[in-house]
């Protein structure tokens, strides 16, 4: 099985083996892996014009690597434990076998359903053991699965369908969420109504509620598995077929397609799950993250259960029934490796000690945060109140397009500093660069966060534009990888991630582009133009600032407008991307070419817009006094 690091020492001697000859470190690795057979070179690369391909020739499937190989040795394990949305309902937990008995019925009811190696499978579902196997169900049979999380709008989901043309959406009839129900199907129907190449809708039936049936396209997922033969051959795939296509945002308006190819994802996070968390075997593993996120791929489904682990799903929010839950599940499952977001510990901590101290939690062993750099006050209060200061917390960074984590702490061998990632994982050769791309050598820098090596889970291009993924990501600096984030190095050479430097906000751990949420705004008829900005929030990290120029004939109230343009983005977007603050102003400060000057929104919205430097070249500087007065 995988490897797994045990000391500090042993850190640096591996990381020093894996820069100095990378293909013959991640060759010993895949290695440990299920084959139908052995690749016939390691790698080959080619940055500028992203061609990338990890052990070229190879064939598997990744489910034989998932469930398959376990059934020898660990067949009666629990695979996924599932907690529900309401405590009173029961746990479920399949185990190996089970599992792999249920992957393969779902495999066969897609092929009956016409579904076929290539195809693209769209999901959109709640939390539930079903979506699990079906994701896997898709790798099994060779369809590539793209899961967009239940909470975007018809119109997104709309947009990341056909940008695929998905031939097949799964998802619920609705959806648990705290105390409310969500009605799932009635998204997918508006989505659908615009999406041609879909054939068939697969329903599960979980809230029971009434939908909207059409009897040449949609099927009950229970209607569909019955009968259904509990074998199924696992297609052969080549290392570099396509497992998943996963949308992001960008710094322009249209989501990126994200695709991430198969032998190479499946070796670097199962690598990095084992060795981050330090799993070992008869642990109980919970990463709280929606599978709709590549957080869920790869450290819910495919890293954990190629290792063999037990993984813990949950359907719930961590707030319901109260602010205890997740406390209830760990003492309950006897969770050793916890996994969730600075936004889920900012809220919980804002409720008080006494929620956290009910629950035993001495079963955990490794505390592990993701989505955003996580602040020092929130660092410590995960630190002494949930592990008692006896848990180490990886903190880890990492991206959709990096398939893995990259810079974080193995637990128990790095050593520890409040806010920063620390070390890159063996195999990952992180650099800081300047604007102008050369590399600063020297440590206790600044600089823009690149890495200059391939490693295998990296993003292979973006979804039918690949010149896209070419700019985005490698046309900016010569021959390497650009992250998008800001860095620190201190003098023993760990990096603190600092944030963004484009124009992506990071709210609750979920990259929101601005262009996207502005094409929304701009969707009110009343609206002329928006800028948005991220600022500082307490609870997510980041919150989304709109500035917003309205018609001169507007006779509506502001409250009426920010309800409006709220409603707005909800329905084009999602509830996600609602902005926080909205401030109507009558001009935007712009330069005489017409660029908005979003330097100045954000000190606004900062609250730090005392100093705004230069302002003569604005067209029309006073509108600065006006947004600084009205600011929210």
């Amino acid at each position: 099985m995988t490897p797994r690091i045990g000391s500090f020492e042993e850190y640096q001697a591996t990381y020093n083996q894996s820069v100095q000859d990378p293909e013959g470190f991640w060759s010993s690795i895949a290695d440990t892996f299920t084959w139908k057979k052995k690749w016939d070179k390691v790698l080959e690369w080619d940055f500028r014009q992203l061609d990338v391909k990890w052990f070229v020739g190879g064939k598997l499937n990744i489910t034989e690597n998932c469930l398959d190989r376990h059934l020898a040795t660990r067949p009666d394990q629990a695979a996924i434990i599932w907690e529900p949305n309401d405590p009173n309902e029961d746990t479920i937990t399949l185990t190996y076998r089970q599992l792999h008995a249920e992957v393969c019925k779902m495999a066969n009811a897609l092929k009956a359903l016409g579904a076929k190696k290539g195809d693209r499978i769209c999901f959109y579902m709640p939390m539930v053991p079903e979506l699990a196997i079906a994701v896997l169900a898709c790798a099994r049979i060779g369809a590539i699965h793209s899961v967009v999380f239940a909470g975007f709008s018809a119109s997104a989901l709309a947009d990341r369908i056909n940008d695929a043309t998905c031939s097949m959406v799964i998802c619920s009839d609705g959806n648990f969420r705290g105390s409310k129900k969500i009605a799932v199907k009635d998204v997918v129907d508006e989505a659908v109504a615009n999406t041609p190449s879909i054939k068939k809708v697969l329903v599960l039936r979980r809230t029971g509620q009434a939908v909207n049936w059409d009897d040449h396209r949609d099927v009950w997922m229970h209607d569909a598995l019955d009968g259904m033969s509990t074998e199924c051959e696992a297609e052969e795939m080549d290392s570099e077929d396509t497992l998943f296509i996963l949308y992001t945002s960008g710094s322009t308006g249209k989501p990126k397609g994200v695709v991430h190819s198969t032998a190479g994802y499946m070796v670097y996070t199962t690598y990095s799950f084992k060795n981050v968390f330090q799993y070992e075997d008869g642990d109980v593993y919970w990463c709280t993250a929606d599978i709709g996120w590549i957080t869920g791929h790869s450290y819910i489904i495919y890293g954990p259960l190629s290792a063999g682990a037990t993984t813990v799903m949950f359907e719930g929010v961590p707030t319901f029934p109260d602010a205890g839950r997740f406390w209830e599940i760990v003492d309950k499952l006897k969770v050793n490796q916890f996994y969730t977001a600075p936004t889920a510990i900012r809220a919980l901590m804002a409720k008080g000690d006494e929620f956290v101290e009910k629950h035993d939690l001495s079963s955990i062993k490794v505390l592990g945060s993701v989505g955003e750099p996580i602040n020092e006050e929130a660092w410590h209060w995960y630190h002494d109140m949930v592990g008692k200061g006896k848990s180490p917390i990886v903190d880890t960074w990492w991206q959709t397009e990096t398939g893995g984590i990259m810079i974080s702490p193995i637990a128990n061998s790095t050593p520890l500093k409040p806010c920063f990632a620390t070390k890159p994982m063996p195999g990952i050769q992180p650099v800081l660069v300047d604007s102008d791309g050369n590399e600063i050598t020297e440590n206790e820098v600044e600089g823009l966060l690149c890495v200059k090596f391939p490693w295998p889970s990296m993003i292979r291009t973006t979804y039918g534009n690949h010149e896209r993924a070419i700019n985005t990501y490698f046309k900016m600096f010569d021959n390497k990888y650009f992250t998008g984030d800001a860095a620190k190095r201190d003098s023993d050479g760990n990096y603190r991630i600092i944030g963004r430097v484009d124009d992506v906000i990071n709210v609750s751990g979920h990259r929101m582009g601005t262009a996207e949420v502005e094409d929304a705004i701009d969707q009110h008829p009343e609206v002329v133009e928006a800028a948005v900005v991220g600022y500082p929030h307490d609870i997510k990290g980041q919150g989304i600032y709109a500035y917003i120029t309205m018609a001169d004939n507007v006779q509506k109230d502001e409250d009426t407008i920010v309800k409006e343009i709220r409603d707005v983005v909800s329905k084009h977007i999602g509830p996600i991307a609602k902005p926080d603050k909205i401030q109507v102003v009558k001009g935007l400060p712009k330069t005489r070419s017409g660029k908005i000057m979003r330097r100045i929104l954000r000190k606004v919205a900062e609250g730090t817009a005392g100093n705004l430097g230069d302002t003569s070249t604005l067209l029309d500087p006073s509108v600065v006094d006006d947004i600084k007065a009205g600011a929210k």
